[in-house]
């Protein structure tokens, strides 16, 4: 079972994604062009809006197109959103006062409480310890 890297890259145009839909809830349609990709491959997927963001993808069935050559269409199965929202969150370190401007993934339809946990997830995805209201940078946490 591989991985494959379809984020958004210009580096990278001979492996591009041409579409990623959600057909329901944890399920996709994703076609794009180049790499081999086989039932079982894991695909990474930019999230449409984001900068950074992405999410794992496993290819359930994948079918190769004859024309044009190299295109495929494969139903893959991934996170569960009902309604996919990206924040842009800042945060400021309490010790040394450096800045994170980062993003962050939730399902919007879970309202403000997941929305709240999320944004935590993610600062700790980043290094960042939060506790309280107060955050610290990866320098001031090693400082401690």
């Amino acid at each position: 079972m591989a991985e494959h890297d379809f984020r958004y890259s210009l580096l990278t145009p001979q492996h591009t994604l041409t579409e990623c839909r959600a057909l329901t809830p944890g399920r996709y349609q994703v076609s794009g062009t180049g790499g081999s990709i086989r039932s079982g491959d894991t695909l990474l997927v930019t999230l449409r809006g984001s900068r950074e963001l992405y999410q794992r993808l496993t290819v359930d069935k994948v079918r190769m197109l004859i024309n044009p050559p190299g295109h495929w269409v494969a139903v893959a199965n991934g996170p569960v959103f009902e309604e996919l929202a990206i924040h842009n969150w800042k945060v400021e370190c309490n010790g040394c006062g450096a800045r994170l401007d980062f993003e962050f993934a939730v399902d919007a339809a879970l309202g403000d409480t997941a929305r709240t946990e999320a944004a935590e997830r993610r600062i700790a995805e980043l290094g960042w310890l939060s506790r309280d209201g107060h955050h610290l940078c990866p320098k001031c946490q090693a400082k401690a």
